[in-house]
């Protein structure tokens, strides 16, 4: 994928879910993987010819993995002259050795975006990007239908009233496919995660069973992904098509 076709996927969902008004300051959640250094890419190539003018930063929560080096983010942030902050943690610690967590999923993404959520609002931005691709929404729905009972996927915006900060996610449009596709043309600066339970979570098995029911009904992906944005779910935004 190119940058030019990230960029159109990137202003279908900023225009059709109101993402970004002017003024805004947007942190972008740096993790060190393909996912969110491509929207760093799309944001920053964005921010260039957006009407709406807009701020942009970035910023990871270092989990505290040993060997986890974030300086070849910090050399793109600078390339691409966005201020870049990374907040140290122990949360790596806190969940394999002291509560020795055998499933550790929720509780660290918890800890997690309350920690970047904290770091978002003391830089004094007003939203944060998130980077959920098309697959994740996906997959999020999957998860809820077989483990939860309900049709439910995260929103593209949602605003959170105690920390007075909108989430957003502008490549929620863009396949995880070609997310790999850029990575790969644009030499991304991928960060290794260091997390012992990598590739082996429910969503991992989520992601198996989308690509499984694709393979032996093509299509079937893009149906579910439509599905899920004619569905009416409760939380999420009004769609604005034809936006001129």
């Amino acid at each position: 994928m190119k940058l030019q076709q990230l960029l159109s996927y990137t202003r279908k969902a900023v225009d059709e879910y109101s993402m970004i008004q002017e003024g805004d300051h947007i942190a972008v959640g740096i993790s060190g993987g393909k996912d969110s250094l491509t929207l760093l890419y799309a944001l920053h190539g964005l921010k260039r010819f957006y009407p709406q003018k807009f701020e942009l930063s970035a910023v990871t929560v270092d989990l505290g993995y040993e060997d986890c080096d974030f300086s070849p983010v910090k050399s793109l942030c600078r390339e691409l002259d966005v201020p870049y902050h990374i907040v140290k943690t122990d949360i790596s610690r806190i969940l394999f050795e002291e509560r020795k967590e055998s499933n550790p999923c929720s509780l660290c993404a918890k800890m997690r975006k309350g920690a970047l959520n904290q770091a978002v609002k003391e830089m004094g931005c007003n939203k944060v990007a998130y980077a959920h691709h098309k697959d994740d929404i996906v997959e999020t729905m999957l998860l809820s239908l077989i483990f939860e009972g309900r049709f439910y996927s995260f929103s593209p915006k949602t605003y959170l009233d105690r920390m007075e900060l909108t989430v957003i996610r502008p490549i929620m449009f863009v396949d995880e496919a070609d997310v790999i596709g850029f990575k790969n043309k644009y030499n991304l600066p991928v960060v290794k995660s260091r997390c012992p339970v990598d590739g082996y979570t429910k969503r991992q098995y989520a992601k198996e069973l989308v690509k499984q029911l694709n393979t032996e009904h093509p299509g079937v992906k893009q149906r579910m992904f439509t599905a899920i944005l004619n569905g009416n779910i409760s939380g999420w935004p009004e769609r604005i098509l034809h936006v001129r």
